[in-house]
């Protein structure tokens, strides 16, 4: 009677620390968790696409699932994020899909007090234990964001912009930001040469840092749009929204480029995304799970996805774009995924340290660089 006292008010404490309500073990029991991030579930960015991707493996697979979001939403602790787990863990969880590097040190505790349960650190890196050995029980998914961005600073400048604008979250030291924003310029710089343009490109981490809106960042990009900017890379989050007021003030004809998910939804200003593809991504790792080669593919290593594994592009049924085709979009497509064309990811961990890898190596592209 004293053990069953103790379960349930271990369950009573850990759902009130909850921002939702979960059933506690002993009641119904679900085998795929989804601990979120910061922000909403269906966020339109990174907590939605990891739950869309575990939801839609689960139903097809006949697998029980259930998410679980922190307590104190923007504000959650590493406590937070470590009650979410363990009430996942306590509700039956086989494994827990977690996305965001705000998720480590949590992950890492809960990891290692549960060995036998696995768990994937979407967008995150190798994780290690008490003797820096990588947690085996633990595998890590990051994205060639390189890619993505390329193909969107390639397609703007192929529908004729010339003046463009990036501004990137995490303040320069958020390497899966600053791939993104170096793939952008490489990609902007291959379609002018293509052209024989010119294009110029704001480019700023200035206000990046908390990948938060702002009103300071919305001064920032509308003096942008009133400058002369016609669309801006909108890399960061929450950022997007200082984006999306900065352009619905500045005239039907400026433009924003979404990240991560297909943004279209958000606005009718975007006019493609720079996608990572997390649904597909969670789906591929959960079936090397469930196809019982955890150990041989996944137990202690990163998973390194891209273009050729259908992990990043442009989400083509949406865009609003009429100049660049379909077809010319699927042509450079698969000479990224076969690797006919190279692109660089080589970005320094604090990119304000040093300026000169973001311009090196441009002839057609200048980059004005806000800090």
């Amino acid at each position: 009677m004293k053990k069953i006292l103790t379960v349930l008010l271990l369950c009573v404490t850990l759902v009130l620390a909850s921002s939702v309500l979960f059933a506690c073990a002993g009641d119904n029991t679900y085998e795929i968790a989804i601990v979120t991030d910061v922000g909403s579930l269906m966020d339109g960015s990174f907590n939605q696409g990891t739950y869309e991707g575990a939801k839609e493996y689960a139903e097809a697979n006949g697998k029980t699932y259930n998410y679980y979001q922190p307590a104190n939403g923007a504000n959650a602790t590493d406590a937070d994020r470590i009650a979410a787990m363990e009430q996942a863990v306590l509700n039956g969880a086989k494994i827990i899909v977690a996305p965001g590097f705000l998720q480590a040190a949590a992950m890492t505790e809960v990891a290692s007090n549960n060995p036998d349960v696995k768990f994937i650190f979407i967008d995150g890196w190798t994780l290690t234990d008490a003797d820096e050995k990588p947690l085996q029980n633990v595998t890590a998914v990051v994205y060639k964001e390189q890619e993505s961005g390329y193909l969107a600073g390639y397609a703007v400048v192929k529908e004729g912009y010339t003046k463009l604008g990036a501004t990137l979250g995490g303040g320069g030291s958020t390497p899966a930001c600053n791939r993104f924003g170096y793939g952008f310029v490489q990609g902007a710089e291959a379609a002018a040469k293509e052209d024989n343009k010119e294009v110029s490109i704001n480019y700023s981490y200035k206000y990046g840092s908390s990948f938060s809106a702002s009103s300071e960042l919305q001064t920032q990009i509308a003096g942008w749009y009133t400058a002369g900017t016609e669309v801006v890379f909108a890399c960061g989050g929450s950022m997007f929204d200082s984006v999306k007021a900065a352009a619905e003030a500045s005239g039907a004809d400026k433009k924003i480029v979404g990240v991560d998910v297909d943004q279209s939804g958000l606005s009718n200003r975007v006019i493609t995304s720079a996608v990572k593809g997390l649904k597909e991504s969670v789906k591929i790792i959960l079936g090397q799970y469930y196809k019982g080669e955890w150990d041989a593919k996944l137990a202690g290593k990163t998973s390194n996805l891209g273009a050729s594994d259908n992990a990043t592009g442009l989400p083509t049924a949406t865009w609003s774009m009429t100049n660049f085709t379909i077809a010319q979009y699927n042509d450079v497509f698969a000479k990224i995924a076969n690797g006919t064309i190279t692109i660089k990811s080589d970005v320094p961990q604090d990119c304000n340290a040093d300026d000169a890898w973001l311009t090196t190596g441009l002839t057609k592209v200048t980059v004005n660089l806000e800090k």
